[in-house]
């Protein structure tokens, strides 16, 4: 290398530690993290409300470089997810790179001299040769616009930013919001609350699955003794996962089958045939993020427990009052509703060449080039950016397999073969459009609401298969980018 680059990385959750865990292993080391928080970990940092669980199986959640045999439970916890990747930075000793509790406010590109200035909120300016940009995509906690909430006198606390010293025990509650976080959270609390009510004006089709399940120590011991019967298994789950993409992304058998296995976890799980009903969606299963849990039809069938289909009117002093006029007495509410997923890099300013603005880039909605560049802006890459989210594809794998691809442009940086690299406009809108047909059959397209959709009415998921997105991302195709 001729030159050593100057590198920023926004963020340090897992697109964030597996980004610099690959420059670091392909001898780029000047880097920064910047990291908002005050821990790495991204959502499993922010998120820490009671029975926050994964809903992808332990191991093949985690990075194909530090394999971790011994996880407590098939579906891990929150909390153990969330030490696996202080493990994972102390071990490969990426802490050196980090300064927490430092948000990025602004960065500006400057055309003259191929740099990017990046601003902090405490002020302070960094120059970087390349940006990446591993924000990740829920962590804006969304918090709905309701009518008389600065009356109500109890504590309203979000999953995203729970409050430990909140009290729960012996409570009225009530739950508003019904995706996973929704059906955690009305599962833990159940037991112990006086009573629970969640409102769930949309009710999600909920896959059965043995969520508490613990791993068995003597698998955990074989795969730590065998390295390669734990290869085995991760090899296999990501086969795994190439059948899952073929049920979401086209009509099937497949598909039918999972689709059928939904509604017989409510049949089965629900015999009350008027709570059947309203727990029952007016649209496909699989079309929402998928709900896997094992424990909410039981809990929500509790004498403590209630489900409320109609629509929130009105916070009041003392609870919540809904639209056919019944109140509801609440000591303390829980918002479940999710986060802004299509915020992404904003609200931080980013200023590209000539003047170009994210915001006006992505004025009709977040925009890249698989998932990794965006037009106008130079020297800049997203891990993790638009249509990254899969329902098939391990975002680690993603994370692993972009970060390499950028690899590739940072050598012929580093060796003055060119000094800035941008995308084309017409690759990225032939990208696009390449997304938006193959979108067409999924199931995420048949008709459901979902926080898929951005506010332009696209989906922003990733519609291809493994083979293609490993296809896709193995090597930079230079006809589609301009560089000088």
């Amino acid at each position: 290398m001729n030159r050593e680059l100057r590198i920023v990385i926004v963020g340090a959750g897992m697109a964030g530690i597996a980004t610099a865990y690959t420059f670091t292993q392909a001898g780029f080391t000047n880097l920064t993290i910047l990291e908002k928080g005050s821990d790495v970990g991204g959502v499993w940092h922010w998120n820490r409300y009671p029975g926050l669980t994964c809903d992808v199986p332990s191991q093949i959640y985690q990075f194909s470089f530090a394999p971790k045999p011994d996880w407590g439970h098939l579906w891990a916890s929150g909390t153990e997810i969330q030490q696996y990747h202080r493990d994972v930075v102390e071990r490969f000793g990426l802490q050196r790179y980090l300064r927490f509790d430092t948000e990025v406010t602004e960065m500006r590109y400057d055309t003259a001299d191929c740099t990017w200035s990046v601003t902090t909120g405490a002020g302070d300016t960094l120059t970087a040769d390349v940006v990446v940009c591993a924000t990740g995509v829920l962590h804006h906690p969304f918090v709905p616009d309701v009518a008389g909430m600065d009356s109500f006198q109890g504590p309203i606390v979000h999953t995203a930013s729970w409050d430990p010293d909140v009290v729960t025990a012996g409570r009225r509650i009530a739950v508003i919001g019904t995706g996973s976080t929704g059906v955690q959270v009305v599962s833990a609390l159940q037991p112990d609350a006086e009573a629970i009510t969640h409102f769930a004006r949309s009710p999600q089709w909920i896959l059965w699955a043995p969520m508490g399940l613990r791993q068995p120590k003597v698998l955990a011991r074989m795969m730590r003794r065998w390295p390669a019967l734990h290869d085995a298994a991760y090899r296999r789950l990501l086969w795994a996962s190439g059948i899952l993409a073929d049920i979401v992304t086209k009509p099937s058998w497949r598909r039918t089958l999972v689709q059928s296995y939904a509604r017989w976890s409510l049949r089965f799980q629900i015999r009350d045939p008027r709570l059947r009903a309203e727990l029952t969606p007016d649209y496909q299963p699989l079309c929402k993020r998928q709900v896997v849990s094992g424990s909410y039809y039981r809990a929500i069938t509790r004498p403590n427990a209630r489900l409320v289909t109609d629509r929130i009117d009105a916070f009041t002093a003392t609870g919540i009052r809904t639209t056919s006029g019944e109140h509801h007495d609440i000591d303390v509410v829980v918002l479940a509703t999710g986060f802004q997923a299509h915020n992404y890099m904003r609200p931080m300013r980013i200023v590209g060449r000539d003047a170009m603005t994210l915001d006006d880039a992505w004025v009709k909605g977040p925009r890249a080039y698989r998932m990794t560049a965006i037009p106008g802006f130079p020297n800049l890459f997203t891990v993790l950016g638009p249509n990254s989210p899969t329902g098939s594809i391990p975002l680690q794998y993603s994370a692993e397999l972009t970060a390499r691809y950028i690899v590739k442009w940072l050598r012929r940086l580093a060796a003055g073969e060119v000094t800035a690299v941008e995308v084309t406009e017409s690759a990225t809108d032939e990208f696009n459009a390449a997304v938006a047909e193959a979108l067409g059959p999924t199931v995420w397209n048949t008709g459901c609401n979902s926080w898929y959709f951005t506010d332009n009415g696209t989906i922003d998921l990733w519609p291809f298969d493994r083979a293609t997105l490993t296809d896709m991302l193995s090597e930079p195709d230079p006809a589609h980018y301009r560089t000088a």
